[in-house]
């Protein structure tokens, strides 16, 4: 048997991927009936806008790490949803501030609360440690995040 120390960190970072992904990809089927009309892109980027705004556009895809034109037509369809505002922006006429309304702040709970409600099924079958476990994984997840922000 191999110790865990004997274990690549490489091969440690693909288990990991692999675990985040395959979770990820089942939370956004879990909360598919909350998100039509809507990409993952735009979900990102109406939860952005609701934690950090109002913002502009170009704020919005430096956040969000993508280009200009993603985010503007990822703010067209969040805009055709009517799940955003959008009010001209006071220190640059050119550009607006981009805010989520109460259709958007709405959806968002729906959509968190699904998801929420998945892992918590999820995780009532588990001991205590292994839900501790997964607390202080979230934990160490959230500052490694953290640390690769702009």
């Amino acid at each position: 048997m191999i110790a865990k120390t004997d274990i690549p960190l490489s091969e440690r970072a693909a288990h990991l991927r692999t675990a985040i992904v395959r979770t990820a990809r089942r939370l956004r089927q879990e909360a598919a009936a909350e998100t039509s009309g809507l990409t993952p892109t735009s979900v990102a980027a109406l939860a952005t806008i609701e934690r950090h705004g109002p913002l502009t556009p170009s704020e919005i895809a430096d956040i969000e790490r993508v280009k200009r034109p993603t985010i503007t037509r990822t703010l067209g369809c969040l805009e055709r949803e009517g799940l955003i505002d959008r009010a001209p922006d006071p220190d640059d006429r050119r550009s607006a501030l981009v805010s989520v309304n109460g259709a958007g702040r709405e959806r968002l709970r729906r959509l968190r609360k699904r998801k929420n409600a998945y892992l918590a099924r999820r995780m009532r079958d588990l001991s205590d440690e292994e839900v501790e476990t997964l607390e202080r994984a979230a934990e160490i997840l959230e500052r490694m995040r953290e640390g690769e922000q702009l």
